[in-house]
């Protein structure tokens, strides 16, 4: 698919939900594409040219990410969750493949949890869904300073995207991307300042910095133990991680595939964290089995 996406938003209480759009509706399932933490739906762009032509897929920013509204702070998952629960009823009627990565994958199996008969397939992609054990007590903790977190500290300002692609294409975790990802990322990544000129992080560092912080503060085992949607799990090789950031390893709890009944359990062993943009057309390949 070589097409360009169309830019599309709908209102919410909160503001303005960005999303992109590929194709029309068929005798197909659409394509749902949820990405993670501190991105933005762009980075799907290679993964979705890979798929059959034709494919309809719908790709939105999450709030806080992209185009889409910034809420004062990113701290609970479940809101950022359920406020794509209306662009999945606006799909409602034709069956949807939802895939998500990482957070995206998390907030997907909400969205299935509580809308079950909008989806055919769940493919879940390393998510940050961790040890039930992990969420213990979290929810009770105050609320962190996002600007307590190293994330908070991520260079904002940029000159252009080749000045951040080139400063990015040789350093971990990005050396290990296609450099067609990378340069999406970077591409769709940024936005205008508001005053004077240069761009920014289109995801202020303040406001991932909340997402990281806040990541255990609703378990999702709160519903992934009725969740009834047939699912595929990839996951990355795990191991120890140096940390909350270390993403060279996968952060999925080990037991998720048999406790959501997942069909199918797969370990991409060559990979880090980041599968979709080291490898879209192996997604790509993978997703069109459920189109």
């Amino acid at each position: 698919m070589g097409e360009q996406p169309r830019e599309l938003r709908m209102g919410t209480p909160d503001g303005e939900i960005c999303w992109f759009e590929w194709g029309d509706r068929s005798d197909r399932p659409s394509l749902l594409l949820l990405h993670a933490t501190g991105f933005h739906a762009r980075l799907w762009d290679q993964v979705v040219a890979a798929l059959p032509a034709g494919t309809h897929v719908v790709a939105p920013d999450h709030r806080g990410h992209g185009r889409s509204h910034r809420p004062a702070t990113l701290a609970s998952w479940t809101a950022t969750a359920d406020v794509l629960l209306p662009l999945v009823d606006g799909l409602g009627g034709h069956p949807l493949v939802g895939c998500g990565h990482s957070m995206g994958a998390y907030v997907l199996t909400r969205l299935a949890s509580q809308r079950p008969a909008a989806f055919a397939h769940l493919v879940l992609i390393d998510p940050v869904i961790m040890d039930p054990a992990l969420y213990e007590g979290e929810s009770a903790k105050p609320i962190p300073d996002p600007a307590d977190h190293p994330v908070a500290r991520r260079r904002n300002a940029w000159a252009s995207a080749e000045e951040m692609r080139a400063r990015f294409a040789g350093r971990p975790p990005y050396a290990n991307w296609d450099a067609r990802v990378l340069a999406d990322y970077c591409t769709h990544g940024l936005l205008p300042v508001a005053v004077g000129d240069g761009l920014e992080l289109a995801c202020p560092p303040a406001l991932e910095a909340s997402v990281y912080q806040n990541a255990l503060r609703t378990s999702p085992h709160e519903w992934l133990h009725y969740l009834s949607v047939p699912s595929t799990l990839i996951r990355a090789p795990t191991g120890e991680r140096g940390g909350e950031l270390d993403f060279s390893l996968s952060p999925t709890w080990t037991g998720l595939g048999p406790a959501i009944r997942a069909e199918r359990d797969e370990l991409w062993a060559e990979h880090s964290h980041f599968i979709p943009m080291e490898n879209p057309a192996r997604v790509a390949a993978l997703l069109a089995n459920f189109l």
